[in-house]
């Protein structure tokens, strides 16, 4: 189904994605909001934006809808925070992220939506329960483990996959990030590039697929102004979070993540 024939089966009476539902309207709204957000204050908020965005465009096409205003927010989360990457930790993904992009770009020709968000949740549980094992496994785990090449491997793949068909790799990265043992100051600059280079990685994939389109563009100018608008909330917020309640946000927010992934599956998102 294209977006265009997608969003006519929402909303028989119009054929624009700016002619929606008061409701669709709002959560699109609050969707554009929590990009801003997430990208400079907390990101793991991200993870809400996803069923957000399925109510306002169809399942797949959702995922391209949403791919510019993660980029939006990615500049302003780089202009902010790019002194504290970790350009050791992007380079040590980066490999692993094309490889990974490819699969999913594969599996959404292939996969319908109910079954790639439980793969999605239960890559996301596994990471959750790497870290558990991590704080409790003794000196191995806690200090070699993050830094094997075979780990950054399995993590690039899985982030890649993630956020082709889904957008939801901040939970994986997240967690990722968070068993380097970086600050948050350095845990937000690393993320920004590794963000803004993916998510520009993946315009053709997405436009390849089909999932940008004009009527999705036009979606992308009309909400702009509120991602900025929650750019600047979230550094705002950023500011005033203690190190280690954004360590344990990072987590729930991921397992919570990892729930509700499972759980749009299994209802057919």
């Amino acid at each position: 189904m294209t977006l265009r024939a997608g969003l006519r089966s929402r909303f028989p009476t119009g054929t624009l994605p700016l002619d929606l539902t008061a409701a669709q309207l709002i959560q699109g709204g609050i969707a554009a909001f929590l990009v801003g957000f997430s990208k400079t204050g907390l990101t793991g908020l991200g993870i809400l934006i996803v069923p957000l965005m399925a109510a306002v465009f169809p399942g797949k096409e959702s995922t391209g809808a949403l791919l510019p205003m993660l980029i939006l927010g990615d500049l302003f989360a780089v202009a902010w925070y790019r002194q504290h990457a970790q350009w050791k930790i992007v380079l040590r993904l980066l490999p692993w992220i094309v490889p990974g992009l490819l699969l999913g770009a594969w599996t959404l020709r292939i996969m319908d939506d109910r079954h790639f968000y439980p793969l999605l949740g239960g890559m996301v549980l596994a990471l959750i329960g790497v870290q558990a094992a991590r704080d409790r496994g003794g000196e191995w785990m806690e200090e070699r483990l993050p830094h094997e090449a075979w780990f950054a491997a399995l993590v690039g793949l899985a982030a890649g996959f993630a956020t082709m068909v889904g957008n939801v790799a901040g939970a994986i990265m997240g967690i990722y990030l968070i068993a380097m043992g970086l600050d948050k100051r350095s845990f937000m600059g690393t993320g920004a590039w590794y963000y803004l280079l993916v998510n520009c990685a993946k315009v053709p994939f997405s436009a390849g697929l089909g999932l940008i389109t004009a009527s999705s563009l036009l979606f992308n100018l009309a909400v702009a102004p509120l991602v900025v608008l929650g750019a600047f909330a979230g550094l705002a917020a950023f500011r005033r979070i203690p190190q280690k309640v954004f360590n344990g946000a990072v987590i729930l927010l991921a397992g919570l993540a990892a729930l509700r992934l499972i759980w749009m599956g299994w209802r057919g998102a």
